[in-house]
């Protein structure tokens, strides 16, 4: 599928599946670096409550780690210049910001992972979703880290067109109150590097992990148009204190970085001071881009 059927696709139906959007160095850089990460399903599963194991066992959310990841690989991975270009397309427009990321592992057997159709939106903006304007819609993504098939737990996705009309509560509905959801719903199983985009108005499902002694590893990351300023879920004032930022910052791209909100070249906040400042801050960055006016 190319890009502006990808666009197409996501705008009517809330969501597109890319099978192996992804590949190349970055992504096995990413994979490489999870060993770092997690515990390999066979370590996971030789004793699933013993040492670190044992955090994954009984929460279905006990596998995420929020950004800054611990290693630049697994962070380059959600700045992919292919997931920037999607979402520009998406929102028709450069001034994008990155606004939620998170690893996720997930075991089986570890935890119960079958979820009801639910959207996200309310843990991303105060308000309810929008159709009239696609600026006011937030674009998540799951890239698959290892390979997806239907036994290990893809996201399922229903297209808009089958929830149109819903109010914006309840959030989530079971099969027994909307059989049709679950009747028209679609799979976003596919091999690593596969990406799931959808809509923070799109309703959507976790699924079981059925593979026995399996594990299933994935990135997600959140895109906005920048005018869209109350959608957001992680604080990078906040997060920037973490110790695995800096490392980040120092290796990115200055596009990269402005996905994350630091001003572009000439914008007023750039002073000679607050330039010397960056790099004080930052001492593996290249500055001279916010010198240049």
């Amino acid at each position: 599928m190319d890009l502006s059927a990808a666009v197409t696709a996501w705008r009517r139906d809330g969501f597109v599946v890319l099978p192996g959007y992804l590949d190349g160095p970055e992504l096995k850089a990413a994979q490489r670096d999870l060993a770092t990460v997690y515990p390999s399903a066979e370590e996971f599963h030789a004793g699933p409550s013993e040492g670190r194991n044992a955090v994954y066992s009984g929460d279905e959310f006990g596998g995420i780690i929020e950004f800054p990841f611990p290693t630049v690989a697994l962070g380059a991975i959600i700045v992919h210049e292919k997931l920037i270009a999607l979402a520009e397309a998406i929102f028709a427009t450069e001034d994008i910001r990155i606004y939620a990321s998170e690893l996720w592992v997930k075991y089986s057997g570890a935890a119960s992972y079958e979820q009801e159709h639910h959207r996200d939106y309310l843990n991303h903006t105060p308000l309810v979703p929008s159709s009239s304007d696609l600026r006011w819609r937030g674009l998540e993504m799951f890239i698959w880290l290892s390979d997806v098939t239907e036994e290990h737990g893809p996201t399922h996705v229903v297209p808009l067109p089958v929830t149109a009309g819903v109010p914006a509560l309840p959030h989530g509905y079971l099969r027994s109150q909307r059989p049709d959801f679950y009747e028209n719903e679609r799979s976003g199983a596919g091999p690593a590097g596969t990406v799931v985009a959808y809509s923070t108005d799109t309703f959507h499902r976790g699924t079981e992990i059925t593979a026995p002694r399996s594990a299933r590893y994935s990135a997600h990351v959140s895109y906005r148009h920048a005018d869209n300023t109350w959608t957001g879920r992680h604080s990078w004032g906040d997060h920037s204190f973490r110790p695995d930022w800096n490392p980040f910052v120092e290796q990115a791209t200055l596009r990269q970085l402005l996905l994350f909100g630091f001003p572009p070249p000439g914008h007023p906040y750039w002073t000679t001071e607050t330039v010397t400042e960056l790099g004080t801050r930052y001492p593996g960055l290249d500055t001279s881009p916010w010198f240049q006016r």
